[in-house]
């Protein structure tokens, strides 16, 4: 089982996110991928900057791809995939269908971001013949949804790798409205791209003070962070190629080493803090924390 590092969900400074993947360049991570995923005025890196980062994580021996935004909202972000598609020279991962088209039209093998609905083995099979190498579970999925799909990729030689999401905050949704422009009283068009001021969103909590979303752009995601590294040994036995971790903090050395470590077949403990959630692997609310 290998190790995938998915791309940072938040807006952080230009030097924090060299220094950040710079230090992800001596991790024991197999796959790396690079890029914007949430909103196109984010705009701390440009293409080459990612490309630059993208050598020196090839150099070190990391798998390397380039993300695609899961959600294209106008004209000029789907001109800028398109030119992604044509002239990248890493591989494209591609979170929407739009992507998935672009890669095709180009004859370019590309893996299946976890935004693509990838909800039936059909499903699969198409975008398998369309040049999709690899695929990750949908976020709400849980283990017998995993169990399912595994059966039928391996009864019907599926050609796929599958990855997991083990670690990170649960992107829940996404819209064309701005959540952190709204909690700030700024219209959309002049957000004054404040979530570069939030590196790990704004906490939204119940009227009980019960922690339920985090606000990052136009991007609800969950509350706590899910936790799964106590159940990477059960996917191993499943079949999954990889997991996929998913940046939640600056400093992410430490999990990732304990996750690698998981990968490696170690069985580790479940996460102690109270602030991790894993409900939906046990078909149950997202938000629970469930002993397994």
């Amino acid at each position: 089982m290998k190790v995938t590092l998915a791309p940072i969900p938040f807006y952080w400074p230009r030097a924090t996110m060299f220094e950040f993947y710079g230090n992800i360049a001596t991790s024991q991570v197999d796959r790396v991928i690079l890029g914007e995923t949430v909103c196109s005025k984010r705009r701390e890196l440009n293409q080459q900057d990612y490309i630059d980062i993208a050598d020196k994580l090839a150099a070190k021996g990391k798998e390397v791809f380039i993300s695609s935004l899961a959600l294209l909202e106008a004209e000029s972000e789907l001109k800028s995939l398109t030119s992604l598609c044509k002239v990248s020279p890493y591989p494209l991962e591609a979170n929407d269908l739009a992507a998935a088209e672009l890669c095709f039209q180009q004859q370019r093998s590309f893996i299946g971001g976890p935004y693509l609905n990838n909800y039936s083995p059909e499903t699969l099979k198409m975008l398998q013949r369309d040049g999709m190498t690899s695929w990750t579970l949908p976020f709400e999925l849980g283990k017998q949804d995993l169990e399912d799909f595994m059966t039928t990729i391996h009864q019907e030689n599926i050609d796929l790798e599958t990855e997991v999401m083990v670690h990170g905050y649960i992107p829940l949704a996404l819209s064309a409205r701005c959540f952190t422009a709204r909690a700030l009283d700024l219209p959309k068009d002049k957000c004054q791209r404040k979530c570069i001021d939030y590196p790990v969103g704004i906490p939204v909590d119940s009227q009980e003070d019960e922690r339920l979303f985090t606000i990052n752009g136009i991007q609800t995601l969950s509350g706590d962070i899910l936790d799964l590294r106590s159940e990477v040994t059960e996917m191993q036995a499943m079949g999954v190629d990889r997991i996929r971790v998913v940046p939640s903090q600056i400093d992410m050395r430490d999990i990732l080493d304990d996750y690698c470590q998981a990968a490696n077949g170690k069985q580790l403990a479940p996460a102690k803090n109270e602030l991790f959630c894993n409900g939906y692997w046990y078909g149950q609310a997202g938000k629970s924390h469930i002993s397994a």
